[in-house]
């Protein structure tokens, strides 16, 4: 038998100061049962990062979520779609390869890559010099103390609240407080 997703919810609360973006959020994270904590985190961090184009992309009418990710290895882990179903902005959390970023390029007006783990920078080595031709590809680069505090706050049901503030996020729940410079890679 199939071992099935544990699913999480997560009530996030966004104060984006750079952006001028405001709201609150309800999401329903399924987590396969390959995914870890540390990097459904990532991708929850990645959202509220980028929840803002909602506003700035959007004016306000799209949508906002999470893609099938490891269930799907086309799908996008965190995706915005306009009111027209056309993909705004597709985010790749970890160490995707290449083929899989030139193919996201073109299907979404703008592509993220939130790298995180101690491989990063081997595989950022080994595909900058490939990636040269994808201009609509961002990378960012999660510190691996970063991403693995994250995962200590994964809970089954979360309350969070998200403030972003000169390029960086301050993500909290009821007992902590974490924070999250992400380093840019690539404009």
């Amino acid at each position: 038998m199939a071992l099935k997703s544990t699913v999480f919810k997560a009530a996030l609360s966004i104060a984006d100061i750079d952006h001028n973006y405001y709201a609150d959020h309800a999401f329903t994270l399924a987590r396969h049962p390959s995914e870890t904590d540390e990097r459904m985190m990532v991708r929850l961090a990645a959202l509220a990062l980028n929840a803002h184009a909602l506003q700035t992309v959007c004016n306000g009418d799209g949508t906002l979520g999470f893609g099938a990710g490891l269930s799907d290895p086309d799908d996008p882990d965190v995706i915005l779609r306009d009111f027209t179903g056309q993909t705004r902005l597709w985010i790749e959390v970890g160490l995707p390869e290449e083929r899989a970023l030139a193919k996201a390029c073109g299907k979404s007006d703008a592509v993220a890559v939130y790298a995180y783990q101690s491989p990063a920078e081997i595989w950022w080595q080994g595909i900058r010099g490939k990636l040269t031709r994808l201009d609509k590809l961002t990378v960012w680069r999660i510190p691996t103390a970063t991403s693995q505090a994250l995962a200590a706050m994964a809970e089954r049901s979360m309350q969070l609240q998200a403030t972003v503030q000169d390029g960086q996020l301050l993500l909290s729940n009821a007992s902590q407080t974490l924070e999250l410079n992400c380093e840019r890679w690539r404009p």
